[in-house]
């Protein structure tokens, strides 16, 4: 496999880039602190300017880019691969911890199961081949067959020696990447996985309480960071309060899950809504949108909670602006990844 030499001109960070890897994957993994979020073209944290050599774009259209940054010749490192070597400038990430975070890798993962959730959501079960290494909340880049660009989906276990990966999936009508998990890949099938990614992982070390904030497959980090809350000795005394909203009851799969936590760690309680009254039948718990049931719930509180969330962008959208605008939380007490 051809590789190229990139090198910034800023830091003088030089690290190889294979043909048909991008930029930003290659230069994590080879422990360059190069700034980031979604990693899937949504949020434009990796942009960066070529300063010698040329690139390939795998997502002209992606919305991490302006007008603006375009004309000013700007790309983005998780969809750029390089055609020889290059020079390029980039911001480093200046809430980097390598000591903590591994380095990703790229290896296979062979499906096992798939245990339905919901009528449209499902924990997909791998087995990977060697041991799991990463932060709850953190994600993981599935290469799938015959789509182009790659698709991020949060690990909802724990790290461990077992080689087991799981991931809670919706599928997205329309959507090529859950279509093709739901519909074409089958039990013992194999794909190639490039992990970990992501900086919404669990800080224990805060000594704050926890709220976690969740709506469809956004529930997946959430439940991965709920599980290392409630089985850590450290967070005994402390509080998980969980909030998972959907359309209806039908969507609402969280009782049950909820309901396997328990360890020497922290106390975990969960909070649901739906937000279409039309569909609410015989439910008789709350009707509004999740983050709405969050303020209501913790009242002056707020400002007293790590937040993680996840989900559609408009939920987490909204979630920040209550939690930061209403509430004055710090941005510091708020961990959650970008993507559109």
């Amino acid at each position: 496999m051809t590789s190229y030499r990139i090198k910034s001109d800023a830091t003088g960070d030089v690290f190889e880039c294979d043909s048909g890897d991008t930029v930003l994957r290659s230069a994590l993994r080879a422990g360059v602190n190069f700034s980031y979020e979604c990693n899937s073209g949504g949020c434009g944290a990796c942009k960066f300017e070529a300063i010698e050599g040329t690139f390939t774009t795998l997502w002209p259209d992606a919305p991490g880019l302006s007008r603006r940054d375009i004309r000013k010749g700007r790309m983005l490192g998780c969809q750029c691969v390089p055609d020889g070597d290059a020079v390029i400038r980039f911001n480093p990430d200046p809430e980097a911890e390598p000591d903590r975070v591994a380095r990703p890798q790229r290896g296979s993962l062979t499906l096992r199961e798939v245990n339905m959730l919901t009528a449209d959501m499902a924990e997909f079960v791998f087995e990977g081949d060697g041991a799991e290494r990463f932060l709850p909340g953190q994600i993981a880049m599935f290469d799938l067959p015959g789509i182009t660009g790659a698709r991020a989906y949060s690990m909802s276990n724990l790290p461990n020696d077992s080689r087991q990966w799981r991931f809670i999936i919706k599928h997205v009508p329309g959507g090529a990447g859950t279509g093709y998990l739901f519909d074409t890949l089958q039990l013992g099938d194999v794909l190639p996985i490039d992990a970990p990614y992501g900086k919404s992982y669990f800080r224990p070390e805060n000594g704050r309480d926890i709220v976690c904030i969740a709506g469809g497959s956004g529930l997946s980090p959430v439940m991965s960071i709920a599980r290392a809350a409630t089985r850590d000795p450290a967070m005994a005394g402390r509080r998980v309060l969980m909030f998972y909203g959907g359309r209806s009851p039908e969507d609402i799969c969280t009782p049950g899950l909820v309901s396997e936590l328990n360890g020497p760690g922290a106390e975990i309680t969960c909070f649901n809504a739906i937000s279409d009254e039309t569909r609410a039948g015989e439910w008789d718990g709350d009707c509004c949108f999740i983050h709405e049931l969050a303020e209501r719930t913790l009242g002056d509180e707020m400002a007293a909670y790590d937040y993680y969330f996840c989900g559609p962008p408009p939920m987490t959208d909204a979630v920040q602006r209550m939690l930061m605008i209403e509430h004055k939380v710090l941005f510091d007490q708020l961990y959650f990844d970008r993507f559109f």
